[in-house]
């Protein structure tokens, strides 16, 4: 386990998205410990009409304005979990979606065609990770039993508007790395 400095995160969401690019999504489940590459983030932030946050801070969205580094994972259609980074300065609502990473194995429960798109959307990582609400404000840890480990940076990195949203969607706030087969989408 490698721990690192990730004080980065108290920047905006816009700076923490593209950098997070390459870096290890770390989990331990049942036992075990699964690492994927991220390798789609999208921002939110506060002003961002896309944003949880948005309006105001409910018991629903709090995780969203808490520290960095800490989680917000909420659930999308009562069906799918999705898991954001806490960034900048805790009160502020902002955070990055972790929209894709490349696992380096599969749980054992995991069946998949096509391995490398089994995390391959928010919804499917949450689902092969076992991600849930239960790490609602939890903070990025060993100790949670999810963290972050440093990986390298992708060679060529693509920016575009963010997908899945109805409103914010100019903002130019979704980033992945170029070429790769388990981003969500191109």
């Amino acid at each position: 386990m490698v721990t690192a400095d990730l004080d980065w995160l108290g920047l905006s969401s816009v700076e923490v998205a593209p950098r997070l690019l390459g870096w290890h999504l770390v989990r331990r489940l049942d036992g075990s410990i699964y690492r994927g590459i991220i390798v789609e983030t999208e921002a939110y932030r506060e002003g961002d009409p896309a944003c949880h946050g948005f309006r105001r801070q409910t018991p629903r969205n709090a995780a969203i304005f808490g520290p960095p580094g800490s989680l917000y994972v909420y659930l999308i259609y009562g069906l799918y979990h999705c898991l954001n980074i806490v960034t900048e300065a805790e009160g502020m609502c902002s955070a990055v979606l972790v929209r894709a990473v490349l696992l380096d194995c599969l749980p054992p429960a995991i069946v998949a065609p096509k391995p490398q798109r089994a995390a391959a959307g928010p919804g499917k990582l949450c689902r092969v990770l076992g991600i849930d609400r239960q790490l609602n404000g939890a903070s990025l840890s060993p100790a949670t039993g999810l963290w972050l480990e440093p990986g390298t940076p992708p060679s060529a990195i693509r920016q575009t508007t963010r997908i899945g949203i109805t409103q914010g969607i100019e903002l130019p706030w979704r980033w992945y790395t170029e070429g790769h087969p388990a981003v969500s989408r191109r």
